[in-house]
């Protein structure tokens, strides 16, 4: 009886992509086209705000007083901060860019390759928004466990 499973083989599940699924990605191109620009652009501004920002902090006497006892390193600290902002941003603007491309070049010339690329670009994505979504949500338990810390003790 059990030389009768080994023999059959696995039946295979071949998934189907309708026309009304290929409208929805086909769309999902032009939006995730869209999106990256968008990030590309204000990813720029943000790294170009990263090396102007100094400039403008040290020609204002109202800031510089602001920035108080940071002083120069003041400025290199939001220099760092602002461009690994823009990095940030920058790197999912990539994948959406990816996501574009082989995408539509999958869903209008059935390319199946580009298509898996695609998704692949998609799955990096999702990981990557994650990945930042938890460290942020861990900043957040450990600024308030600071927090709590600093009222216990005064």
């Amino acid at each position: 009886m059990m030389e009768e499973f080994e023999d059959e083989k696995p039946v295979e599940v071949k998934l189907v992509v309708t026309e009304e699924m290929r409208s929805y990605l086909y769309d999902i191109t032009k939006w995730a086209k869209f999106l990256s620009i968008i990030g590309f652009v204000i990813s720029i501004f943000v790294i170009l705000a990263a090396f102007s920002i100094p400039a403008l902090m040290n020609s204002n006497p109202a800031v510089a007083t602001q920035m108080g006892q940071l002083g120069s390193s003041g400025t290199t600290i939001v220099t760092i901060i602002y461009f690994v902002l823009g990095l940030l941003l920058f790197y999912p603007s990539i994948l959406l860019n990816k996501v574009a491309n082989k995408g539509k070049q999958g869903i209008l010339f059935g390319d199946q390759e580009s298509l898996n690329n695609a998704m692949a670009s998609l799955k990096s994505l999702f990981k990557f928004w994650g990945s930042i979504t938890i460290a942020i949500i861990a900043f957040y338990f450990l600024l308030i466990f600071m927090v709590g810390a600093g009222v216990a003790k005064a």
